[in-house]
């Protein structure tokens, strides 16, 4: 897969990347005989909609991070089995991550793996996105929070950008995205401090599927209200 990453991320893991992507995948594969982690597993759909996939959504701090030294502090909601956190903290050397579910199983396996896959810049929490928004420990704490398609895009939007510095971004990982879904993230944006820096569309380089990224960038601090409690954002999206 070295030609794809170069020709689609202008970036190659290197030999010592590429074991940590095979050991990950064993890990998984393994974790999956008891746990109900994904549906993905035979080798180049795991490549493709795991790891490709996490890294395109990230590909500008992929080709930034030897340009800049800076330490970039990273929450990922929603993560189930590490995804998209796990495969970008082992792309990008200059980043701490905390990898976030609200399944006490799913962030014990992940706990399992981390000395495995040696990672030490990577941590994990079990908690609710609606929660640990409100939590003075991680509200506006983060530069960069990442999220796959765990609700709507305006729920996302909620579910993020509490936990961001101003000038923080939020990564939104989508398949489709409608027209009626981009006005209503205008509104919800505006609403949690954040503006809509850019949407990318893209396929996938193997199944050809449709890829979405919505980023955007926080710009003011956002109202005490939001989040709001748990289970609202994705019962009655802004």
């Amino acid at each position: 897969m070295i030609d794809i990453w170069e020709r689609t991320l202008d970036w190659k893991p290197s030999p010592q990347q590429q074991e940590l992507f095979q050991r990950l995948y064993e890990l998984i594969i393994e974790g999956n005989r008891q746990l109900n982690l994904t549906r993905i597993t035979e080798p180049e759909d795991f490549w493709e909609k795991h790891l490709w996939d996490s890294l395109r959504g990230v590909k500008f701090l992929i080709s930034q991070q030897n340009r800049e030294d800076k330490e970039i502090n990273l929450i990922d909601l929603g993560t189930g089995a590490g995804f998209p956190g796990i495969p970008v903290a082992i792309a990008v050397k200059n980043c701490t991550v905390n990898l976030v579910d609200s399944t006490k199983k799913k962030i014990n396996f992940i706990d399992s793996i981390l000395p495995e896959l040696d990672l030490n810049n990577v941590f994990a929490t079990t908690c609710r996105a609606e929660e640990i928004g409100r939590e003075s420990q991680h509200r506006e704490t983060y530069d960069i929070a990442l999220i796959r398609a765990v609700a709507s895009a305006s729920a996302c939007a909620e579910y993020t950008l509490p936990l961001l510095k101003q000038q923080g971004l939020a990564v939104i990982y989508r398949g489709n995205l409608t027209e009626e879904e981009i006005t209503n993230m205008e509104n919800a944006v505006e609403q949690l401090g954040a503006v809509i820096e850019s949407i990318e569309q893209f396929n996938t380089p193997i199944s050809n599927s449709d890829r979405h990224c919505l980023y955007l960038r926080k710009v003011a601090s956002t109202p005490a209200k939001f989040p709001r409690g748990v289970g609202v954002p994705a019962q009655r999206p802004l």
